[in-house]
């Protein structure tokens, strides 16, 4: 089983594919609920053939009327946080796992470039956020490159999180095993 840190150097193909096996085999459902990177996740997942079995919806909520309108986030988070935020991710994830029934989602949402940054949110700040109905964890990266960069690097660290978690609940099911 690759380490976190030897995921984050696999190719998309190869995270994607080994997400997969995962979800499989601990019987998950996935989603995605996507701003920056525009449907980049579910494409990624859906690469793999046979993905229709664990990944059934994916939802892209580029506006904030969509991430409210779709995935539930209230106005008001987006009006105290901006959509570039730990709250606002947070709150996409759980209302993907509400709207698609899924075990386990990833959201994004990000300043990809080349404008749009700003001194608290410059160019390539993106939060990504894993979890389920009942938790969610989120984390700020800052990403370098031009605008196709700094997506695809979103891409790839959403696909690190989903395996990493789903490593963590392989590992949980053999401890809890008689």
């Amino acid at each position: 089983m690759p380490s976190e840190t030897s995921l984050k150097n696999l190719d998309l193909t190869l995270l994607a594919q080994r997400l997969g096996r995962l979800c499989k085999q601990l019987n998950v459902e996935v989603t995605a609920a996507e701003s920056c990177t525009g449907g980049g996740i579910a494409s990624a997942i859906t690469e793999v053939a046979g993905s229709s079995a664990y990944f059934t919806t994916g939802y892209v909520t580029y506006a904030n009327a969509a991430k409210t309108r779709l995935l539930g986030v209230p106005e008001t988070t987006l009006a105290e946080h901006g959509a570039v935020s730990k709250e606002v991710v947070k709150a996409m994830v759980l209302g993907a796992c509400n709207e698609s029934g899924a075990g386990l989602a990833v959201a994004v949402s990000g300043v990809a470039g080349p404008e749009g940054g700003s001194a608290e949110k410059p160019v390539g700040t993106v939060w990504l956020a894993w979890g389920d109905a009942a938790a969610q964890e989120a984390e700020c990266f800052h990403f370098p490159g031009d605008r196709q960069s700094v997506r695809e690097q979103a891409v790839r660290q959403a696909l690190v999180g989903l395996v990493a978690r789903l490593n963590e609940r392989e590992k949980a099911s053999k401890t809890n095993q008689p």
